[in-house]
Order: C-alpha cells, then sequence, then structure tokens
C-alpha cells in the first residue's frame, strides 16, 4: 500500500517535517556526487554497524563516540532513490499531525530518539553485523507509531499496487499502519538467523522505532494535545479530538 494524503488537516505549518525531508535530501544529492569508492566509505564511516561495539573494551571513548556520530548520522543517509521517496513520502503524510500536536523542537527531539531506538533495536537484532544500517526508516516508523495513536481513524487515501491496476481507496490508518506494521514484525521474525548480508533490510529497527513511538508520544505532546486524546473535550471523526 502507497499512502499518499490522510484526512486530517494540520493547524501549523509544518517547519520541522519539511526541514527534515530537505536535509534528507540535500545528504543524498550529496551522496550522488561521490564517485563510488569514497561513497562506500562515506556510508561505512557514517552508518550505523553494529559490529563497531565489539571494540568497545579496548577503545571505549572512540567506540562510543563513532557510535553516537553514526546513530545519528545514518539516519539521513539512504541507499537509492526508491528508499528516499518512499521513507520522505511516509514523513510527509504522517510527520504534520505528528509535529503539530508536539511542536517543531519536541517533534525533532521525538524523530532523532525514535531513529536512535531504532538503530538500537537492530544491534539486539543483529549484534555483529558487519553491514551499515542507514535510512530514516526508524525514525519514521516512530512518526507512524505516533500518528496511530493520535488520528487512528483517520481516512488515508491509497495506491493499491495489483499488477497492471493500481486502484485508489481511503482506509482508515488503523488498518493502513497496522498492517505496515504486522509485515515489519512478520519479515523480522522470518529475518531472523538471517545474516544482515543476506536479507538487505533492518525489519527490526522498523519494529523498534514503530514501538518507540507508540511509547514516547505521551512523553514529547504538548499538555493540550495529551489531553486532547486523552478526550477531555469532544472527539472528531479522524480519531483526533477538536479544541
Amino acid at each position: 500500500m502507497i499512502p499518499y494524503r490522510d484526512n486530517v488537516p494540520s493547524r501549523t505549518l509544518p517547519l520541522m517535517t519539511i526541514l527534515l525531508i530537505v536535509a534528507n535530501v540535500l545528504v543524498f544529492v550529496y551522496q550522488l556526487s561521490l564517485p563510488a569508492p569514497r561513497l562506500q566509505a562515506f556510508i561505512q564511516f557514517n552508518g550505523f554497524v553494529p559490529a563497531r561495539l565489539g571494540g568497545l573494551a579496548q577503545h571505549p571513548v572512540d567506540t562510543v563516540a563513532i557510535t553516537a556520530r553514526s546513530l545519528l548520522g545514518s539516519q539521513f543517509l539512504h541507499g537509492g532513490w526508491l528508499h528516499l521517496i518512499g521513507n520522505m513520502l511516509y514523513l510527509w503524510v504522517f510527520g504534520d499531525n505528528v509535529e503539530d500536536r508536539m511542536g517543531p523542537l519536541r517533534f525533532l527531539g521525538f524523530y532523532l530518539l525514535c531513529g536512535v531506538l531504532a538503530d538500537l533495536a537492530h544491534l539486539i537484532a543483529n549484534p555483529g553485523s558487519p553491514v551499515p544500517a542507514i535510512g530514516a526508516s526508524g525514525a519514521v516508523a516512530g512518526v507512524l507509531g505516533a500518528y496511530l495513536l493520535c488520528h487512528p481513524f483517520a481516512r488515508i487515501s491509497t495506491i493499491i499496487p495489483l499488477f497492471l491496476f493500481w486502484p485508489v481507496v481511503e482506509l482508515p490508518a488503523i488498518l493502513v499502519l497496522g498492517s505496515w506494521f504486522v509485515v515489519q514484525l512478520f519479515n523480522g521474525a522470518a529475518a531472523i538467523g538471517v545474516s544482515a548480508e543476506t536479507s538487505g533490510v533492518a525489519w527490526w529497527a522498523h519494529v523498534g522505532g514503530f514501538l518507540a513511538g507508540l511509547a514516547l508520544l505521551g512523553r514529547f505532546e504538548r499538555l493540550r494535545a495529551r489531553r486532547h486524546r486523552y478526550g477531555t473535550v469532544g472527539s472528531d471523526r479522524s480519531g483526533g479530538f477538536t479544541p
């Protein structure tokens, strides 16, 4: 399913969502400018590599510094156009409403923290992997988890690719995002014991990011938005609340 629009209007300009999309695109354009050997070194240097933590006992300061840098830097790297476009599409569709409930600075902290926790979930699932994990998927997954809590019954305009026919349907967010999570969980379970080189997708980063978004929403919401979500004022049909 390819969501491209929801029916929940944003009350404010989603400035941080736009800036995050611009930052991801600019970093990807920079990646495209690099010759292949430099690009490979750039991704290896800035990607999150679980196996690096094996050097913690011998070089604790360097290992911690490199890990901290890669936990943030890896979130802005992508492996190709489809990887970038897919992540940015989901961020654009769902990020504005989550930012609306948090404000731009809280949303930025939430987004980055979800990305970090997603990488840590990938680390637990693949502790010895030498393959750099890159992409905004974990952070965006956190946004999806938060959106699901805020607007479970929002209507999502979704493209369903069916061979030659690509119908557009409106589906509730709980179905679109719930099925997305089930797919990640199923594939993550199926990939247990499979090397990262073979699987190619950090499924558990997606699962970890989504669960982080569910768990952290209440910590980052504005007080007013939190009260709205728990029904202290009238609810609207999108699953959110009206002031």
